[in-house]
């Protein structure tokens, strides 16, 4: 080998690889950093931290149902009027709880146990259970909070 065919990039005794894979470390730094002060909205919507610890029940009927990833949702218009955001479980949970898009329709009532959004005055929240003609659908059975 002559010394013109030796790659520029690598210092003895590194391979090019290595080279590559440590020149790319300070961009992998740089986007998480800026994911993290920008503040990923995907990442804060996840979870639990959006919502209240104490649950509570919505009574009212179904307005819209959405079986759309990332989440199915609810539309759901309580007594009073206002019109709530229902957040299911993900797909695979929601399919595990019985819940699909033939379960109910448009008009039924139902009754959400579930976490209101911290925000004040935003009519969100994320269900544990919904209930529809007697039956439970138990999206998180593990939150479920026994009297």
């Amino acid at each position: 080998m002559t010394p013109s065919s030796t790659p520029v990039s690598a210092a003895p005794g590194r391979s090019t690889i290595a080279v590559q894979r440590a020149m790319r470390r300070p961009w992998m730094l740089l986007a998480a950093t800026l994911m993290l002060v920008t503040g990923n909205p995907a990442l804060a919507h996840h979870g639990w931290n959006w919502a209240v610890g104490e649950q509570s029940e919505l009574d009212g009927s179904i307005e819209a149902i959405s079986m759309a990833p990332p989440h199915p949702t609810l539309r759901v218009k309580a007594p009073d009027g206002l019109v709530w955001q229902v957040d299911l479980g993900n797909p695979r949970q929601t399919e595990r709880s019985g819940f699909t898009a033939d379960s109910a329709k448009i008009g039924d009532p139902i009754r959400i146990l579930g976490n209101r959004s911290k925000e004040q005055g935003k009519t969100h929240m994320k269900a544990v259970r919904i209930t529809i003609d007697g039956r439970n659908y138990d999206m998180y059975p593990e939150r479920i909070k026994s009297d």
